[in-house]
C-alpha cells in the first residue's frame, strides 16, 4: 500500500486529538455552565465531576461511531482512495471551524458541524468522480441531515418555551427569598429533579453503550417508564429529604452537581462520534485496504463496502479520548471563554455587556414592553403584586454573588435533561449544545435577568449565538465542500499544503486568543484596583496615561493628514478607538464601584463619576477627529490645501503646548500653572475662531473641495470640544487633590 495512505492515516488521528481539544473548549458549555453560574461548588469540585462524568461517558460510548461512516452518505458507492480524502476533508474543516468559534467564545453545534462537514465533503467527492449520467443521490443520503435540522429548528423553539414556563413557575413558587419554603418542599423539589436527571443519564448517556449487559438494557427496554420513574423519584425524595434534615446540608447543591455529572457523562457518551468518529472510520478504512493489499488484492477497485456495519470501537480508544477531554477541560483557556459567553448572557445583574444593540433586539424589547402595558391593564391588581413579590431580588448584593442562584441551575438542568431524553426516546435528532444554551436563556428570561437596562445587548448576543449556530452548517458544507475538491484536484501535494495551512490558521488562532485574553486581563486588573478606597489616587494615574496617550494620537493624526498617510492615520484610528471603548467601558463600571464606598468616601464616588464622563467625552471627541481623517485619506480624497496645511500645523502646534503643561501638572500635583494655562487655552480658541474664518472664506472663494472643507471644520470642532472637556478635567483633579 502507498506510504501517503499511513500519511493521512497519520494525519486524521493528530487532528482527532486537536478536534477533542477544541470539541471540549466548545461543548463544555453544555455541562458547565448551570455549576458554574450558580457556584454551586467550588470551581475544582465541579471540574472534578465533570472529569468523572466525561471519563464514564467516553467508556460506556454509545457505540455511534457509525454515524460518521455512513450518516450522510453510502460508503459502498465510494473507492478507497476516495473514502481517505473524504475524511481527510472532513477532519481539516472540523478542527478549523471549531477552533474559530471557540476563539471568539461562541458556543456552537459539533453534531451539526460534523453532518454538514461530511455532507460537503461527500458532494464534493461523489461530483469529482461519479460516471457522467449518474445522480447525485446515488451516493449522498440527503434526507438524515434534513432530519437533523428539522430536529433542531424545532428543538431551539421548544427549549426555549419550556425554560421560560417552568422557571416562571418554578419561581413563583420559590421566589428569590426562597430558604424558608425550601425547608418543606425541597426535598419533593429536588426528587423530580433527580428523577428527571437520573432518566436523562439512563436511556441517554447509558443504554445505547457498548459495555452496558444487554439483560440490563432489555430490563430497561421491557419496564414501564412510568413506575421507573416512580421508584426513582421516591428514592430520590427519600434521600434528600433525609440529607436536608439529618445532615443540614444544602441538597440543591448535590441536585446541580448530579445534573452537571448526568450531562457531561451524555455528552462524552454520544458527542465523542463528533471528535474521534472520523478517525475511528479512516482506520476502519485503512485496516480494509491494507487487507486487501495483504490478499494481492487491487486496491483501486475496493468499495467501501465494509463501513456500512455497526461498529464496535476498541474501549482503550475511547479511554484515551476521554482523558484528552478531561485534561482539555481542565486546562483550556478557550473553554472558559466559552461558558463565560452564556453565563454573561444569563447572569441576573447589570452591567459591561459583551453583546452591543440591533434593530431587530431593539424591536423586540418594544414589543415586550408593550405587552407587559397589555398585561398591566388586564391583570388583577392583586395578581400582579403577588407575582412581584415572588420576583423581587435579593437587593443586598454580595461581592462574590453568583450569577444566578440554585434554584435557576436545577431548572436549566432538569430541563434540558428531560427535554434531551424525551427526544432521545422518540429517536428524534437533536444537538445537546442548543437544548442547554436555550433552556438558560429561557430561564433567564423568566427570572427578569432580561431587565430593561440590559434585555437589549442579551438578546442581540442570543441572536447572535443563533445565528452562529445555523452559519456554522453553510460554512461547514462549503468549506468542506472546497477542500475536497483541492484535495480530490491536487493528490499529494495538496494534502501536504492543506495540512501546513490548517496547522497554520491553528497556531495563530491561539496567538490571537492569546492576545485578547491578556487585554482582558489587563482591563479587568484596572477595574479590580479602581474598587479600593484610594479612587483618586487610581484615576489620577489612569489620567495621566489617557492624557499622554491622547496627545499623541491627536498630533500623530495632523501630521498623517498632512502627508496623507494612510497606514499611520489607520493606526491612530484604531488607538482612538480602543481608548474610546475602554473610557466607555469604565463608565459602566460606575455602579458596582460606588456600591462598595463606604459613606465617608461620597466625595470619591462624585470624583470617580466625574472623571469617567470627562474622560469619555475626551476620547469621543479624539475618535471623531480620527475617524473622518482616516476616512478621506483611505477613499483617495483631494487633500488639504496650502493655507489649511498651514493652519492645522499651528493648531497642532498650540494644542501639543497646552497637553504638555496639562501632563506635567498631572504628574506633579502642582497646579500653580493652571491660570496661564488656561490663558493660552483662550488664545488658542480665538486661534480656532480665526482659522474657521479663513475657511469660511476660502469656501465662499472656491478656493478648497467641499470634503476637504468640511472635514478641516469637523477637526476645529472637535479639538475645541477635546480642550474644554480637558479643562474640566484637570480642574476637577485639582479640586479632589486640594481636599485630600
Amino acid at each position: 500500500m502507498d506510504n501517503i495512505y499511513l500519511v493521512i492515516l497519520i494525519i486524521l488521528m493528530a487532528l482527532a486529538v486537536s478536534d477533542l481539544v477544541v470539541g471540549v473548549s466548545n461543548d463544555a458549555v453544555n455541562f458547565l455552565n448551570s455549576a458554574l453560574g450558580s457556584k454551586a461548588a467550588p470551581r475544582w469540585l465541579i471540574m472534578v465531576v465533570a472529569s468523572a462524568g466525561i471519563l464514564l461517558g467516553s467508556i460506556f460510548s454509545s457505540g455511534m461511531m457509525e454515524v460518521a461512516r455512513s450518516g450522510v452518505f453510502y460508503p459502498s458507492q465510494f473507492h478507497f482512495h476516495d473514502m481517505m480524502l473524504l475524511f481527510l476533508a472532513v477532519m481539516f474543516t472540523d478542527v478549523i471551524l471549531l477552533d474559530m468559534f471557540n476563539t471568539f467564545g461562541l458556543p456552537t453545534s459539533t453534531t451539526v458541524s460534523l453532518v454538514f462537514e461530511l455532507l460537503g465533503a461527500g458532494v464534493a467527492v461523489a461530483l469529482y468522480t461519479m460516471p457522467a449520467g449518474e445522480h447525485i443521490s446515488t451516493y449522498i443520503n440527503a434526507g438524515k441531515a434534513m432530519g437533523i435540522i428539522s430536529g433542531i429548528l424545532s428543538s431551539v423553539v421548544i427549549a426555549f418555551v419550556t425554560g421560560t414556563v417552568v422557571m416562571f413557575v418554578t419561581r413563583a413558587i420559590f421566589s428569590f427569598r426562597y430558604q424558608r419554603s425550601f425547608k418543606y418542599v425541597g426535598a419533593f423539589w429536588c426528587g423530580i429533579a433527580l428523577t428527571a436527571i437520573s432518566y436523562f443519564a439512563i436511556f441517554k448517556g447509558l443504554k445505547g453503550s457498548t459495555i452496558m449487559s444487554a439483560e440490563l438494557v432489555d430490563f430497561l427496554n421491557n419496564s414501564s417508564t412510568i413506575f421507573l420513574l416512580s421508584v426513582s423519584f421516591v428514592f430520590w425524595t427519600l434521600t434528600m429529604g433525609f440529607i436536608q434534615w439529618v445532615f443540614k446540608f444544602n441538597i440543591l447543591r448535590l441536585t446541580v452537581l448530579a445534573g452537571t455529572m448526568s450531562l457531561a457523562l451524555a455528552f462524552a457518551g454520544n458527542d465523542l462520534v463528533n471528535f474521534i468518529g472520523v478517525f475511528m472510520a479512516g482506520k476502519s478504512t485503512y485496516d480494509a485496504g491494507a487487507e486487501l493489499v495483504a490478499q494481492g488484492g487491487d486496491l483501486s477497485t475496493l468499495k467501501m463496502t465494509a463501513l456500512e456495519g455497526k461498529v464496535t470501537v476498541d474501549w482503550i480508544y475511547l479511554f484515551a479520548a476521554g482523558l484528552i477531554m478531561t485534561i482539555t477541560l481542565w486546562f483550556s483557556k478557550k473553554a472558559q471563554r466559552v461558558t463565560e459567553t452564556e453565563i454573561s448572557l444569563a447572569r441576573q445583574d447589570s452591567g459591561v455587556e459583551r453583546f452591543g444593540s440591533t434593530a431587530l433586539s431593539r424591536a423586540l424589547v418594544r414589543s415586550a414592553v408593550n405587552f407587559n402595558k397589555k398585561y398591566e391593564r388586564y391583570t388583577p391588581t392583586a395578581v400582579q403584586r403577588y407575582i412581584e413579590r415572588r420576583f423581587r431580588p435579593i437587593e443586598e448584593l454580595d461581592v462574590n454573588q453568583a450569577p444566578f442562584d440554585l434554584i435557576r441551575a436545577t431548572v436549566n438542568l432538569t430541563c434540558a435533561s428531560i427535554l434531551i431524553a424525551m427526544a432521545t426516546s422518540l429517536k428524534l435528532p437533536l444537538s445537546t449544545t442548543y437544548v442547554t444554551f436555550m433552556v438558560a436563556m429561557g430561564s433567564s428570561l423568566a427570572d427578569r435577568a432580561w431587565g430593561r437596562e440590559s434585555a437589549v445587548y442579551r438578546i442581540t448576543g442570543v441572536l447572535t449565538v443563533i445565528s452562529g449556530w445555523f452559519l456554522t452548517a453553510f460554512i461547514a458544507f462549503t468549506v468542506a465542500f472546497i477542500v475536497a475538491m483541492i484535495l480530490m484536484a491536487g493528490g499529494e501535494i495538496a494534502i501536504y499544503v492543506m495540512a501546513a495551512i490548517c496547522a497554520y490558521l491553528l497556531i495563530q488562532s491561539k496567538i490571537l486568543f492569546s492576545r485578547r485574553r491578556k487585554k482582558e486581563a489587563q482591563q479587568d486588573d484596572e477595574y479590580e484596583e479602581l474598587t479600593g478606597i484610594d479612587i483618586v489616587k487610581r484615576s489620577q494615574e489612569e489620567i495621566t496615561t489617557s492624557m499622554e496617550k491622547m496627545t499623541d494620537i491627536y498630533s500623530q493624526t495632523i501630521t498623517g493628514l498632512l502627508m496623507e498617510d494612510r497606514k499611520l492615520l489607520k493606526d491612530m484610528m484604531r488607538q482612538a478607538d480602543e481608548m474610546y471603548e475602554k473610557a466607555h467601558e469604565r463608565k459602566h463600571k460606575i455602579m458596582p464601584v460606588l456600591r462598595q464606598l463606604e459613606e465617608h468616601n461620597i466625595s470619591q464616588g462624585h470624583y470617580f463619576v466625574q472623571v469617567a464622563d470627562y474622560l469619555n467625552e475626551v476620547a469621543k471627541a479624539l475618535v471623531h477627529i480620527t475617524r473622518p481623517s482616516y476616512a478621506h485619506i483611505d477613499n483617495n480624497h483631494q487633500g488639504l490645501s496650502i493655507e489649511q496645511a498651514d493652519d492645522l500645523r499651528r493648531i497642532n502646534l498650540a494644542v501639543s503646548h497646552i497637553y504638555e503643561r496639562f501632563n506635567n501638572m498631572l504628574k506633579t500635583d502642582n497646579y500653580t500653572d493652571l491660570g496661564q494655562t488656561l490663558e493660552k487655552r483662550d488664545k488658542l480658541f480665538e486661534l480656532l475662531a480665526d482659522v474657521t474664518t479663513n475657511q469660511v472664506k476660502r469656501v465662499i472663494d472656491n478656493d478648497s473641495s467641499a470634503r476637504s472643507s468640511m472635514l478641516f471644520l469637523n477637526i476645529i470642532t472637535e479639538t475645541k470640544t477635546m480642550l474644554l472637556q480637558s479643562r474640566n478635567l484637570i480642574k476637577s483633579q485639582k479640586h479632589f487633590i486640594e481636599q485630600q
